[in-house]
């Protein structure tokens, strides 16, 4: 039965397509089906594009039929969030500020993926202004996380990650400015790549912090994400035959990323760790000061720029917003222009002196998230437990963000926990071949 395949890799969809097992109009229909018949289905999309949807099915199942398939990803369905300009379709970025939005042009990511064949599903909900690392947003809607309803999915790619996790779509497009994809991704057991700053365009996507924000997949699968990069820039996949941790260099990131962690994800990385160490990896454990010092910089660093980029929108109708979301950007006019050029001089040292420090070394192994999904209720009721859990939750992620580099999270096999790679910027490839060879090596524990 074609329900059958809604929760199978993208790879897989492509492959059963290619080979004639698989109808992509029949594969669009049963997620649009499934997304109308779920409980939570609303919560996770903001708005299904389902006549675009039928209309780009019919036409991959007929380059299908006559042999003329432009990817191994033609025809297989995707959800955006709703931060990818979609053309005559609201785009709000989750926020009642952006509320009849209508864009007159798709995001330059979607024209590229729809070039290349793939199915735009809709558009799914997302932390306001992709301002928090949570997933809870009252504004619209929060999406349940898949391995507890009553928790946050994590954020700010909340609907994206549900839509993957619950089989309402085979890959997700999100974005990630401080851990945007990596930590729903973790949260809800899937693989969440956070490309290379400035390697992917940006070009008709809403922004937040535009020195820092970036997209990115979540799938199912490493070879899902290689397959994701390839369409976005015109090119072939990254090869992954092939790919081990035996013989390869590890570094886990002491100091910082464990500063306050929870039992579960502590054990559930150093588990991971042991089982790419027996798979033949070599691991090396050292903090780096650098690391903290970059992450002192992010309040002076992050918050003017946000803020910088949206206060004449919020401050004309500030009492639309979530209250700690408003917070957030406002604390960004608190700081001096000379100190946040300052910082950004700080940290362009932080970074060389990392990759100077880092460079013997295949990538960084770090926990994606020192702690687990927290009770959406508890957030709305408590405020300081919403910002102490936001902050914490997205401690770990800031850090590929703060220097720079590229990461990928992989599931530990524990729900909810993931364990990330970080490698140098514009080293995606290497990483996700990295990647691969993790996956495997964690998959046969």
């Amino acid at each position: 039965m074609t329900e059958d395949w809604l929760t199978r890799t993208a790879a897989d969809q492509g492959r059963a397509i290619d080979a004639g097992d698989l109808c992509p109009l029949a594969l669009t229909e049963a997620y649009l089906a499934a997304i109308k018949a779920h409980s939570a289905g609303s919560r996770i999309y903001a708005r299904l594009t389902e006549s675009r949807a039928l209309d780009e099915a019919i036409a991959a199942r007929d380059r299908a039929r006559a042999g003329l398939r432009r990817h191994l990803l033609d025809g297989v369905a995707l959800s955006w969030k709703d931060l990818f300009d979609t053309a005559g379709v609201a785009t709000e970025s989750g926020s009642a500020v952006l509320k009849g939005r209508v864009p007159d042009h798709d995001a330059r990511l979607l024209q590229t993926m729809t070039r290349a064949g793939t199915i735009c599903l809709g558009k799914t909900h997302q932390t306001e202004f992709a301002y928090s690392g949570l997933g809870l947003n009252p504004v619209t809607a929060t999406p349940p996380c898949v391995n507890d309803p009553d928790a946050v999915p994590g954020g700010s790619s909340s609907g994206a990650a549900a839509s993957v996790a619950f089989g309402l779509a085979a890959v997700a497009i999100g974005s990630d400015t401080g851990g945007s994809v990596r930590i729903p991704a973790a949260w809800n057991d899937l693989v969440g790549l956070k490309t290379t700053h400035a390697r992917l365009t940006l070009q008709g996507v809403v922004p937040l912090a535009p020195k820092f924000d970036t997209a990115g997949p979540l799938v199912r699968s490493v070879e899902d994400c290689a397959l994701v990069l390839s369409v976005m820039e015109h090119r072939p996949a990254p090869d992954l035959r092939g790919a081990s941790v035996s013989g390869r260099r590890f570094l886990v990131l002491d100091g910082a990323p464990f500063d306050g962690i929870r039992d579960l994800p502590a054990q559930a990385f150093e588990a991971a760790v042991d089982a790419l160490a027996k798979a033949g990896a070599q691991i090396t454990r050292t903090s780096l000061p650098c690391v903290s010092d970059a992450l002192a910089l992010s309040a002076v660093i992050y918050t003017p720029e946000c803020y910088a980029v949206w206060r004449d929108q919020i401050e004309a109708a500030p009492e639309v917003m979530f209250p700690p979301v408003l917070e957030r950007f406002r604390s960004g006019q608190n700081h001096l222009a000379s100190d946040y050029i300052a910082a950004w001089d700080a940290l362009m040292r932080h970074r060389a002196t990392y990759l100077a420090q880092t460079t013997g070394y295949d990538a960084v192994l770090l926990p994606t998230a020192p702690n687990m999904p927290p009770n959406a209720q508890r957030l709305m009721d408590d405020h300081a437990y919403f910002t102490t859990e936001n902050l914490l939750t997205l401690r770990n992620t800031r850090i590929g963000n703060m220097l720079g580099l590229c990461a990928l999270t992989l599931p530990t096999g524990v729900p909810s926990a993931g364990i990330s790679l970080m490698c140098p910027p514009m080293a995606d490839d290497r990483l996700l071949r990295l990647g691969a060879a993790a996956e495997a090596a964690l998959s046969v524990r």
